[in-house]
């Protein structure tokens, strides 16, 4: 959903370096509610920074980026396995990207057999720096970013995008026509479509404001994402300095919905604070996602589901500080998202599959 959420800067905003937090508090502490969307919750993945977890269109497989440093890797790489291959601490999922540069945001194309991630390797072969942000939450964008199509065997097929600039958080349509991705070929951080095979690129949406981490409705009618709408002078200001230098903060963000010609955008959420990673349910009628709405402490980051008719709002997790990037599998039947539970009092975060319970 990074979709820029590079899960290197998102772990940074969510787990505050500067936090004092118990150790107990960072593994299972678990709320009085139980979580009682998520059945035979399963942990993929045992160490590293895991994020971005998307299935195959047959559910059978994910496609997921870490820099778990046991892999190794220096910054995010793209990995894939078959979800009944994980099994436990030891087992390496296999590496699709080309180990060069920093990559984010991979997915799976209609076929099964190739996916399509961002990387930063035309640009320079070396893990771009993380800028200094002196104390503040900010992203970057590096502007080296281009999306790549990839086999199997790690060999790149294609490159989608070649525009200068930053082009990155793509995702595919469930009916495998089409690619939504955010780029700033336009000046700002703007929603695109291109075809599946990168042709016929229009731009979505329009606004200023970091518009990002975009997802096909079920029906591939409509898009879901996350945005920020800069209004005062003072935030209109910031956010076109810090986008001059590639970079966004992302501390308030609100879920978006819009059809796919860019008609009918609407805000579908108004919490404050940081609301991301969206994802449309099966059903089409809600949308979950994680968010620090309810927290007094900016990196509380929780699992939450709206309808998006009635605007009623249901917490799905309360285990750890931090849950994002749900997906449901294309069937309905799962859920896959990333979280710091059970991680030993360290600031790992893994992958977690469960069966979904409506």
């Amino acid at each position: 959903m990074k979709k820029i959420f590079f899960a290197v800067i998102a772990l940074i905003f969510a787990l505050d370096a500067n936090a004092q937090t118990p150790a107990s508090q960072t593994s299972n502490q678990v709320d009085t509610m139980p979580e009682k969307h998520l059945k035979n919750l399963t942990q993929l993945t045992f160490g590293g920074d895991n994020a971005e977890a998307y299935f195959s269109f047959d559910n059978q497989s994910l496609v997921f980026q870490s820099n778990y440093k046991k892999w190794g890797v220096n910054c995010d790489q793209i990995f894939f396995s078959r979800i009944d291959s994980f099994k436990g601490g030891n087992y390496k999922p296999k590496m699709l990207s080309t180990g060069l540069g920093r990559t984010t945001c991979s997915y799976y194309m209609p076929d099964n057999k190739h996916m399509l991630y961002a990387s930063t390797h035309l640009g320079n072969n070396a893990c771009p720096p993380v800028p200094e942000t002196s104390g503040a939450y900010l992203w970057p964008v590096y502007a080296d970013f281009d999306i790549f199509v990839a086999d199997e065997n790690s060999n790149i097929q294609k490159q989608l995008t070649k525009e200068p600039g930053y082009d990155a958080e793509a995702t595919v349509s469930p009916d495998g026509r089409s690619i939504v991705f955010t780029s700033t070929r336009s000046g700002d951080l703007e929603l695109w479509m291109m075809d599946i095979d990168g042709s016929n690129p229009r731009q979505i949406t329009f606004g200023l404001g970091y518009d990002g981490g975009a997802f096909f409705s079920p029906d591939s009618k409509k898009l879901v994402f996350r945005a920020s709408r800069p209004s005062t002078p003072e935030e209109i200001t910031q956010y076109k300095d810090l986008l001059s230098r590639n970079l966004v903060a992302p501390t308030n963000m609100e879920i978006y919905t819009v059809n796919v010609d860019g008609t009918d955008l609407k805000q579908i959420t108004k919490l404050g604070k940081a609301n991301w990673a969206p994802f449309f349910h099966p059903k089409g009628n809600k949308i979950i996602f994680s968010s620090n709405h309810h927290s007094k402490r900016g990196y509380d980051f929780q699992l939450y589901m709206i309808d998006i008719q009635s605007g009623n709002l249901e917490r799905i997790t309360n285990a750890s500080i931090f849950n994002a990037f749900p997906m449901f599998s294309p069937d309905g039947k799962k859920l896959v998202f990333s979280s710091n539970r059970n991680n030993g009092g360290t600031r790992d975060t893994n992958l977690f599959i469960s069966d979904w319970v409506d």
